[in-house]
């Protein structure tokens, strides 16, 4: 284990100055009397999930939550308040020091955030995730590697982090630091990393329980068994926290709520990071009588946690002072030698990403929840963006019909307009490589049932990006592993036997995210592609990028078909989901369902958002099958030009049964469901007369729900000219038509959907009662 000479950091201020130095979070813990004869005062300063934020950014008009105070003030920060004497203090990390980073670090793989770090002396800090996402040797030989100027000063401790050949920890536990003349133990522990970095760098590692690591560490640094002898302080630094800041949180049956608890009352605080929450706690530990801080800072350096702890002269420990110290209102005064490191890191990456790849039409943003920020769980245009590119990227040398993205390795939106390769960088920080999966129809559909997370993750669902042709519809009031109702490719049904060529990143391929129906592929070939490369290059293909406005999933849960098909008279109804996105403009406020060229119901799109999932967007559609040779009445269901007319001349001589159509701006669905319907057909009326739509030689019926006619404006970005019976498309015998690939403006391709039932993934027209019913295969 290893023992630090003492701290060479710049020292503390007195109480009193740190009460008036912008106290984020009131103290949840007694703030400290004039210590007693003989009593030892110990300051422990923390960051956690700093991420490589090294330079300034600042949320308008006032700063917030989240907000980056920048390596420079913070150095400033930790230089005031911690004075000439830096024997009585350390600063300490809970983890994610480096590792979905922005730009100017990432570029140079944080070399300047490890320098800016060293800078400032930190001391010691736990492992997160992300110090993992290049796997295990790149910690150890990049990051800590040998002792030299390039490398992390700092102690890298984990107790719960297992070498999987040997069971012992597979780095250092813990880390002694003497501070005020005492040996202060800190033991780190890290959150389960399952599904959180590439299981392909950890082969070697494997997780043990947080509570049970940091307690056996604890009974050895004070029983005289740890090689340094023992301690005379303990802290824990754990890379895990509670999901709020509600200290209600803390009573839950999480691994992190299990430790703030069962930890061994020896340990007297537990600095806390992992889940960008800003708390500050204090709970009696089991089998404990005094109370102990429980801390986190947030994230990027907007705070810096502040920890004073008491050793009286009989040994014993208590906290006396925890708090939150915001750092973005400009009481600190920046470190000029670390705003120069940053300044050139700056500079270098300015350089560097000042290249403009191309231009996209509007924003692409990620999914949000009602507060505002990042919902993984949301179907998103930047998701499906990236998934095309990677599609894109693997298409001509591999063969690659599909590409899936996920949420997580999305860090940033990206703006419309001009974009830089800095812009592109940072949206896809973590560079990972592009593998292509040989994964059966079946494959792909559990991977789409693995959306839907285990009950222990920290998201219930998280919604895959998906490229460009692939669509499917799911049920959400389904069983587990059976949501997924319809797939397809390019308009024809996913065959359940048959083996799609499937590109992911590194980081699905290897079951992260806990798809572990990736890691299942029966092939995988590295691409020899980056993320980041593949993303220039389509740019390169494609400078001018028009955004896609179509959804490539839609919620649908729907009266059951009875034996022998849907019967004039029958009454149909149909909740929809997941009709719009979150983070779009102009999106479509309207959703229909029609059959043939009959409109059978209209309703408005509900677009509240379901925080972390994909629900925004909802409607309910409902309806009676009309009898035969008759048409919804116009009274009761809007309906679309000329229909009136049409309706009043139609007749019972031919009738044919005719799918569910569902219209929502850039997205039609076809439904694997018919309903018996005559031909409508007028003989007055010049079949080419416009407003005739669905009529043979008639223009074909518009995606839109303003009835402006085909080309109008769908509200979405796109424009959706489809043709209202599937056979009208060319395809034989109603078979579902594609919608995309024969059109040559990518304008209009990228706006199109079409999707099928999963069982038959081909419409097949169901007969009425009196004949057999057609079943679907």
């Amino acid at each position: 284990m290893n023992t630090k000479p003492t701290p060479r950091r710049r020292g503390v201020v007195s109480g009193a100055a740190l009460a008036t130095a912008g106290v984020l979070v009131a103290l949840s813990v007694p703030s400290a009397a004039l210590a007693a004869e003989g009593d030892t005062t110990i300051d422990i300063y923390d960051v956690n999930d700093f991420h490589g934020r090294i330079a300034q950014s600042l949320s308008t008009p006032a700063p917030r939550d989240g907000d980056a105070a920048g390596a420079a003030v913070l150095a400033g920060a930790l230089e005031q308040l911690r004075g000439e004497d830096t024997s009585t203090s350390a600063f300490v990390s809970a983890g994610d020091n480096i590792g979905a980073s922005t730009f100017e670090s990432f570029i140079q793989q944080d070399q300047p955030t490890i320098d800016v770090l060293n800078a400032m002396d930190l001391s010691v800090s736990a492992i997160g995730n992300h110090e993992l996402d290049k796997g295990r040797t790149d910690l150890e030989d990049r990051v800590i590697g040998p002792d030299d100027a390039r490398n992390a000063t700092w102690d890298y401790v984990s107790a719960n982090i297992l070498d999987t050949a040997t069971g012992e920890p597979a780095f250092d536990p813990y880390s002694i630091q003497e501070i005020s003349g005492k040996r202060v133990g800190f033991i780190g522990a890290t959150v389960d990393l399952e599904g959180l970095v590439s299981p392909s760098g950890i082969e070697s590692l494997e997780m043990a329980d947080i509570t049970d690591s940091v307690n056996a560490v604890a009974d050895d640094l004070t029983d005289g068994v740890a090689d340094n002898g023992e301690a005379d302080v303990l802290v824990l630094l754990v890379h895990d926290g509670a999901e709020t800041a509600a200290v209600s949180d803390l009573d839950g049956d999480s691994a992190f709520a299990h430790a703030v608890h069962a930890v061994s009352p020896k340990v007297s605080a537990i600095l806390s990071g992992h889940t960008h929450q800003t708390y500050v706690h204090s709970v009696v530990p089991d089998g404990g009588t005094v109370a102990r801080p429980v801390v986190q800072t947030g994230s990027y350096g907007f705070n810096l946690g502040h920890l004073q702890l008491t050793v009286a002269a009989d040994g014993s420990v208590a906290a006396t002072a925890a708090e939150n110290i915001r750092l973005v209102d400009g009481t600190f005064t920046p470190d000029a030698g670390v705003a120069a490191t940053v300044s050139a890191a700056v500079a270098e990456a300015d350089v560097l990403g000042a290249v403009e790849l191309g231009t996209t039409d509007v924003d692409m943003r990620r999914a949000l929840q009602s507060d505002g920020s990042e919902n993984r769980g949301g179907e998103s245009t930047l998701g499906n963006f990236v998934a095309e590119v990677q599609r894109s990227a693997t298409e001509e040398r591999q063969g690659v019909q599909i590409a899936f993205m996920n949420p997580g390795g999305l860090r940033a939106d990206l703006a419309g307009g001009a974009v830089t390769y800095k812009e592109a960088a940072v949206v896809q920080p973590f560079a990972n490589t592009l593998v292509v999966l040989d994964l059966t129809g079946a494959q792909v559909k559990q991977a789409l049932e693995q959306q839907w997370q285990p009950s222990t993750a920290s998201r219930p669902f998280l919604k895959l990006g998906v490229s460009e042709g692939f669509a499917y519809t799911y049920d959400p009031a389904a069983a587990s592993g059976s949501r997924i109702t319809a797939m397809t490719l390019d308009g024809a049904p996913i065959d359940a036997s048959t083996t799609y060529k499937v590109t992911v990143n590194s980081f699905l391929a290897s079951g992260g995210d806990n798809f572990t129906a990736f890691a299942g592929a029966a092939a995988k070939q590295d691409s020899g592609k980056v993320d980041l490369e593949a993303q220039v290059e389509y740019f390169e293909a494609n400078p001018e990028v028009t955004v896609a406005a179509d959804q490539r999933s839609v919620g649908v849960t729907m009266t059951a078909t009875p034996a022998g098909g849907f019967q004039p008279g029958d009454d149909v109804s149909m909740d929809l989901s997941s009709l719009v996105f979150s983070n779009a403009g102009d999106q479509p406020t309207s959703v229909r369902v029609s059959a043939g060229d009959q409109v059978l119901a209209t309703s408005a799109v509900d677009p509240t958002i379901v925080d972390t999932t994909d629900e925004q967007g909802t409607a309910t559609l409902a309806f009676t099958v009309p009898a035969a040779g008759t048409a919804p009445s116009a009274a009761a269901t809007p309906a679309a030009p000329g229909s009136a007319t049409r309706a009043a001349a139609v007749t019972a001589a031919a009738t044919t049964d005719e799918p569910l159509v569902i219209t929502v701006g850039a997205t039609r669905i076809v439904l694997p469901v018919t309903i018996p319907l005559a031909a409508a057909v007028d003989p007055g009326t010049d079949p080419d007369e416009p407003g005739q739509p669905g009529e043979p030689g008639s223009e074909p019926i518009d995606g839109d729900d303003d009835g402006a006619g085909p080309g109008a404006d769908n509200g979405a970005g796109a424009s959706t000219d489809l043709a209202a019976d599937p056979a009208a498309d060319g395809t034989a015998n109603g078979a579902l038509a594609y919608t995309g690939a024969e059109l040559t403006a990518p304008a209009v391709a990228a706006g199109l959907l079409l999707l099928a039932g999963i069982t038959a993934m081909v419409v097949a027209r169901r007969k009425r009662a009196r004949r057999a019913e057609t079943a679907l295969d």
